[in-house]
């Protein structure tokens, strides 16, 4: 359909799996679903309703009219009633008792909750596989030395295996995260339309405890150990918040890791996958540019910003429920697990296949391991029998004028030349040399490197080694 705007979050970046997800095929059936169990609760505790009606849901479950209901819903203007109307023209013996007793959001909201929690557990063990992409990388470079940067300035050196493991740090963390609102998500269960539960205190005569048993066993019906003991129409909107937050942190990770991918390409140190045939550039090329980093920099910063709307939809809700965050609630929510999908999967497709060159990030280490072994020179100077003061003075000195050297006349570093030539130091070439090993100067790196996988990846990998997914259904 070319003449009718269609979101690239479906047609290019997310997965088919993410997008089924928060399709209308599965809301639909959801809704379907969730008739069925509240009335076979309701028929477990007592109300009139009959097996064969209950067969009867069961039979066209998965057979939805779509045309009978969106005729409806053009005549009533509501979509559930509408879907309730087409729902009883198939089960025509249950048509009676469909949706008895509840309420819109009794299918709306319960629904919302089904299907984030799955999107959830599709973000979880697709993160879980952006880190085994990354321990391999980190153990296999674990004992590589490189420059460090702070500030973008070169700075002490670290490996890099050891910079590999601050981007699953950060993963780690939000693995953490996630899994606590996994873990602890609450359906909004069988509470009625403004959540005093008072038309199921009505179909079962007043009878508390059957109002109580029926919440529980629709819960337990869609694996929920708890649901929320109040609500008012809806479930708390804070917990949309909640999750969009979570997104947004791993959101987070993933620009940053995307940042670094691209200063490093850049640098010519590290880079993503380039296909044999893909184009850099129309003009230039030549060119390699970083274009699945930079989309996903580009579709995080989505994901950072569209967080805002549910914190700003939970805040404004009208005492037990206002209308104004439907249409808000099902573009920001959808959008931002879609977005999410969309940048897990090209952060698998490039930790499978980084290209590191090892010769770019030794000569970059070289250019400037003489300033960061001038400590160590001293030292070395001192031991000869030299004055710890004026060896600093001295190499200074030194360094300033290879520092011109370098910016000024675009010529090398000739620090060390300018050292062995200085009778001062003492120091012959071999000692010289032994000083400038950058192995000196990775300190516990390698076995950092090591302790955090044993100790917080492997764990983590472990409990959900067994949640996969299709690869084919990556998209990049």
């Amino acid at each position: 359909m070319r003449d009718t705007y269609e979101s690239p979050l479906n047609r290019r970046y997310s997965s088919k799996e993410m997008s089924y997800i928060f399709s209308d095929e599965k809301k639909f059936r959801t809704w379907r679903a969730l008739w069925i169990a509240l009335a076979k609760a309701e028929m477990e505790l007592g109300l009139p309703i009959t097996q064969s009606q209950l067969d009867d849901l069961i039979r066209y479950k998965d057979e939805i009219n779509y045309e009978e209901a969106e005729a409806r819903e053009k005549v009533v203007r509501h979509d559930v009633m509408s879907h309730v109307y087409a729902y009883g023209l198939q089960a025509e013996s249950a048509k009676g008792i469909i949706h008895l007793g509840a309420t819109s959001c009794y299918v709306g909201d319960n629904t919302d909750l089904i299907i984030m929690r799955e999107g959830l557990h599709l973000i979880r063990r697709k993160l879980i596989e952006v880190l085994k992409n990354l321990k391999v990388f980190a153990l296999k470079y674990k004992d590589v030395p490189t420059l460090g940067y702070t500030h973008y300035q070169p700075a002490q050196i670290t490996t890099v295996g050891k910079r590999a493991t601050l981007w699953m740090q950060d993963l780690a963390l939000d693995l953490e995260n996630l899994n606590h609102t996994i873990e602890t998500m609450r359906f909004r269960g069988v509470k009625g339309t403004t959540g005093t539960q008072a038309s199921f205190m009505s179909l079962f005569d007043e009878d508390e405890e059957k109002v109580k048993e029926l919440d529980r066993k629709v819960a337990e019906h869609f694996d929920f150990p708890k649901t929320f003991k109040v609500t008012g129409q809806t479930y708390p909107r804070k917990l949309d918040s909640f999750i969009l937050n979570n997104l947004s942190e791993i959101a987070q990770s993933a620009y940053k890791f995307s940042n670094d991918l691209r200063l490093l390409q850049s640098m010519k140190e590290i880079e993503e996958p380039f296909e044999k045939n893909q184009i850099g550039s129309s003009a230039m090329a030549y060119k390699r540019n970083p274009m699945r980093s930079e989309r996903m920099g580009a579709l995080s910063r989505y994901i950072i910003v569209d967080a805002l709307n549910p914190a700003i939809t939970a805040s404004t809700q009208w005492f037990e429920r206002t209308l104004d965050d439907s249409a808000n609630k099902r573009i920001s929510v959808a959008e931002a697990f879609l977005a999410l999908d969309g940048v897990l999967n090209l952060y698998i497709n490039i930790t499978e296949g980084m290209v590191v060159y090892d010769k770019m990030i030794e000569a970059h280490l070289h250019s400037e391991l003489p300033f960061m072994a001038t400590e160590n020179i001293i030292m070395e100077g001192v031991r000869k029998g030299g004055d710890r003061q004026e060896l600093h003075e001295l190499i200074r000195e030194h360094s300033m004028e290879a520092s011109k050297r370098v910016k000024l006349e675009g010529l090398d570093n000739d620090l060390i030349n300018r050292i062995l030539g200085d009778d001062r130091f003492g120091l012959s070439e071999d000692e010289l040399k032994h000083t400038l090993n950058p192995k000196h100067y990775i300190g516990r790196a390698p076995q950092q490197v090591e302790a955090f996988m044993k100790e917080e990846i492997d764990p983590l990998i472990h409990v959900y080694e067994s949640d996969t997914y299709q690869k084919s259904d990556i998209t990049v």
